[in-house]
């Protein structure tokens, strides 16, 4: 009996050594994914609580980058709704921000002129390069490169059918609504009024207008 006591008491010796992850942390990520899944859903309220929530746990840090990470994916979630701010909670912070924020900070607000792709996150590198959608599995990654390109001026027809695609799949409101808003645009520049209609008739309905 002694060896696998002996045993149980390394493995009880190896767990402790290994001290829990802070608290913080996983606040702030449930926070944060909180912010995400409420704003897209168009819980503006809730979404807000939750961004407060999330910015006052990693600011309970003192690490400027980490809060500026925050600001961030805050920024990126207004961007794929096509909601565009300036990101002025993340300029606060830019001076001690990273590189590679910087220039996903640039990425999304469509500042491409002189920018750094390969200081972006990888599925969003051959965006920059290619101007189109295409390879980008991730829904809410899909939609942020979207807005980003919106902002560029790069867009096609075809990536803006695919952004109000995947937020319909989602159940996304907030840029479904956005995004069939410009498709709409579209469709009226084109004096394509059966398309106008149908298009009205999703808003409509995605509004929850009778």
């Amino acid at each position: 009996m002694k060896m696998p006591l002996i045993l149980v008491a390394l493995v009880l010796a190896g767990c402790a050594s290994k001290p829990a992850p802070p608290s913080w942390q996983a606040d702030a990520k449930d926070a944060l994914d909180g912010f995400t899944d409420d704003y897209l859903r168009g819980n503006t309220a809730a979404a807000n609580a939750e961004f407060l929530r999330a910015r006052r746990e990693t600011a309970s840090t003192g690490q400027p980058a980490l809060v500026a990470q925050v600001e961030l994916v805050r920024c990126a979630t207004l961007t794929a709704s096509l909601e565009f701010d300036d990101c002025p909670g993340f300029v606060a912070l830019s001076a001690d921000a990273t590189a590679q924020q910087r220039a996903y900070a640039a990425y999304i607000a469509g500042r491409w002129e002189g920018l750094d792709a390969a200081a972006l996150p990888e599925q969003h590198r051959p965006v920059v390069a290619s101007g189109s959608l295409a390879g980008l599995a991730d829904p809410l990654a899909r939609l942020v490169a979207a807005g980003a390109l919106f902002k560029a001026g790069r867009i096609t027809p075809a990536d803006i059918e695919l952004a109000a695609n995947t937020a319909s799949e989602q159940g996304w409101r907030r840029p479904l609504l956005m995004w069939l808003g410009v498709q709409e645009q579209r469709a009226q520049a084109a004096n394509d009024t059966a398309a106008v209609e149908r298009i009205r008739r999703r808003l409509a309905l995605a509004s929850g207008v009778r």
